[in-house]
């Protein structure tokens, strides 16, 4: 079983927040509270060490007591800059990612995808939500992976290549099925941002 002293998560909070009118998305306020500070309580009871991936406001996002890295990459390339920034900086065997913009993903999120990476023989394991309609959708930014993909990441990267699942398809994953799809409702916009913090507040 893996436990969870062996798993590093990582925020997600390096993006340009462009759909959010340039603002950093993880330092908006949300019921009194920066969004990547919500992240950060839901994540850290879940894993061992606690890791941000941020580009601008370093120093805010310093004063939250964990460890800030910015992106291994110029000029915000993306999720998988925010990925390999993580694994250089992860001293242990897991990373796991969360984006800062969707504060109320389940409290088991972590226990779930080890447990199926482990099951499966799996080296990465990706949470999906259920739609209503039954639709599968898959979370590729809500993602396990062992820390030793650092180097195909790198030479993946170093392709100029950008896209989570054609790197993610270079390997053995596995998808975890989460019926819960408001948990992974996120704040991508100033109106999604008002959407959660009317059903929250």
């Amino acid at each position: 079983m893996i436990e969870r002293a062996d798993i590093t998560g990582l925020i997600l909070a390096g993006g340009r927040g462009s759909r959010m009118g340039g603002a950093d998305k993880g330092l908006q306020n949300h019921l009194g509270m920066p969004l990547a500070l919500h992240t950060l309580l839901r994540l850290a009871p879940q894993v061992g060490h606690v890791l941000i991936n941020a580009n601008r406001n370093l120093g805010a996002y310093d004063a939250f007591g964990v460890p800030v890295w910015p992106d291994a990459l110029p000029d915000y390339p993306g999720p998988l800059a925010g990925f390999l920034a993580g694994l250089e900086h992860c001293e242990t065997q897991y990373l796991v990612t969360v984006p800062c913009d969707t504060p109320n993903f389940p409290t088991d999120l972590v226990a779930r995808l080890a447990a199926a990476l482990e099951a499966r023989g799996a080296e990465i394991a990706m949470a999906a939500t259920r739609s209503a309609g039954g639709e599968v959708q898959v979370q590729p930014v809500f993602c396990l992976m062992q820390a030793s993909l650092m180097e195909s990441l790198v030479r993946f990267t170093q392709s100029g290549q950008r896209k989570i699942d054609r790197w993610t398809a270079q390997h053995r994953c596995v998808e975890v099925t989460f019926d819960d799809e408001a948990a992974f409702f996120n704040a991508n916009t100033a109106d999604d941002l008002r959407q959660l913090q009317q059903r929250d507040g």
